[in-house]
């Protein structure tokens, strides 16, 4: 075991997802259509991971006169990266409260990075001219019922304490602002907003490959043989690279990177039939604001640019040892539940899409960021624990900092050393037991506001 917890490079490679029924709204009518990698490549730097980290990665190294090749194991954005509900939030850790708890005075620095990396996408949106449809709206921290109001006075708090800019809505600024009528009251968190996350990792893709990275999809990486340089080995090719980014994510785990640090959940989202007019009307919500609640395992609701409904989360799956989890019919059911109580007066509306994925947690809920294996010429950023729009997004740019040996804002994640993961069985139960004793929790506020 190294300092970050890793157990070395495996010889496995790592473990495919299929999508649910209906799979990604974002990600509909997108296939790979760069070659797999045959043969061998030389490289300055072999990056694993098509989706927001490997691909800004990509950019900024070589924005720094770095060659790069990205190895994607099926198509650009089939992670996490295509699967997200497009929130861009100022969110770093499980929430404002929590952060604040454990990280106290580190917690100002680590809010300062995350609302950096907000303007980090905004510009690169900007910049590469990304039509992502995104709006810089912001999200709001919702009540269902007064019982959750306590937990938003500790967000505004600890909000306050670390410089966020955010604001409280008492149930009469919720109405004024004509949020949707199940939501009682809301903090506020006015940097970011909604975006489609598909086309903007397409609009990475597009900047990467501009920038002459090669783009290899189709590519499982079977291992990773260590040395200077490395050798990152396909089923029908190689790369030579001085160093390797695993840009892996959740999937880090099963390439035998990271086993101690992170480990891999299972989450769910819907995507409705667009809304009519009469049923968008219906429930207001002119300002099309980002909506997450306030449980423990937090519901999210967005608008989308053809004006559906994307929601879910609500409840995560654990795998012992991480293992890919089949799609859960029962889950779906959960979810969509939540939707049809939230919003009564869309009982009607067909949900059209299903889809799920897994995501990755570390024990302190902060992403992973830093170097590892025996020659040190292994980076890594994983570990977003569901708010990677925004961190995995500036990815790029923290392990670019690091390859280069340049301080940079990044240091108040790749300086914090790790908790390792309780090893299995342990940790199963660990899983387990947190999200029965979360779901109690939250089931309880349900059952007060369901009719």
């Amino acid at each position: 075991m190294d300092a970050t917890g890793s157990s070395g490079p495996a010889t496995s490679s790592t473990s495919g997802f299929a999508p649910a029924a209906g799979g990604s709204l974002w990600m509909e009518g997108v296939v790979a259509t760069a070659s797999p990698l045959t043969g061998d490549v030389d490289a300055d730097v072999a990056i694993v991971g098509g989706g927001f980290t490997g691909l800004s990665a990509a950019i900024a190294l070589r924005a720094a006169g770095h060659s790069v090749v990205v190895l994607e194991q099926a198509h650009v954005g089939f992670g996490a990266s295509g699967r997200n509900a497009g929130h861009l939030t100022p969110v770093i850790g499980k929430d404002l409260p929590t952060l604040a708890m454990l990280f106290r005075k580190r917690a100002r620095d680590l809010i300062a990075l995350v609302e950096l990396a907000i303007e980090h996408v905004e510009q690169a949106i900007a910049a590469h001219g990304i039509d992502c449809a995104y709006e810089p709206v912001g999200n709001v921290l919702a009540a269902i019922h007064p019982k959750q109001h306590g937990m938003l006075d500790k967000a505004a708090k600890a909000a306050a304490g670390v410089g966020l800019a955010s604001e409280m809505l008492e149930p009469e600024a919720m109405r004024a602002r004509d949020l949707p009528a199940a939501f009682t009251r809301g903090l506020l968190m006015r940097r970011g907003g909604i975006l489609h996350p598909g086309r903007y990792v397409q609009g990475l893709r597009r900047a990467a490959e501009s920038a002459q990275t090669l783009v290899f999809e189709r590519t499982p990486v079977v291992r990773i043989e260590e040395g200077s340089p490395a050798a990152v080995i396909t089923p029908a090719g190689r790369v030579r690279a001085r160093a390797v980014v695993l840009a892996t994510n959740a999937y880090t785990p099963a390439l035998g990177w990271l086993r101690g640090t992170i480990a891999r959940f299972h989450v769910y989202l819907f995507a409705t039939a667009p809304l009519a007019e009469a049923d968008r009307a219906a429930i207001g919500w002119r300002g099309r604001e980002g909506i997450y609640t306030a449980h423990e395992m937090l519901e999210s609701y967005r608008l989308t640019d053809d004006q559906r409904i994307v929601g879910g989360a609500k409840t995560v799956r654990y795998g012992f040892d991480g293992r890919a989890l089949p799609d859960d019919p029962a889950t779906f059911a959960f979810i969509e539940a939540a939707f049809r109580d939230r919003f009564p007066a869309l009982r009607h509306v067909p949900v059209t899409h299903r889809w799920g994925g897994p995501i990755a947690f570390a024990l302190d809920f902060l992403p992973a960021v830093g170097v590892t294996g025996t020659y040190r010429n292994v980076y890594y950023s994983a570990g977003y624990a569901g708010h990677g729009i925004a961190m995995g997004s500036y990815a790029g740019t923290m392990i670019a900092d690091l390859l280069l040996g340049r301080d940079g804002p990044g240091r108040a994640l790749w300086g914090h050393r790790k908790m390792p993961m309780p090893p299995e069985p342990l940790r199963w139960l660990v899983a387990k037991g947190l999200v029965a004793a979360f779901g109690a929790v939250d089931r309880r506020v349900d059952r007060l506001v369901r009719p």
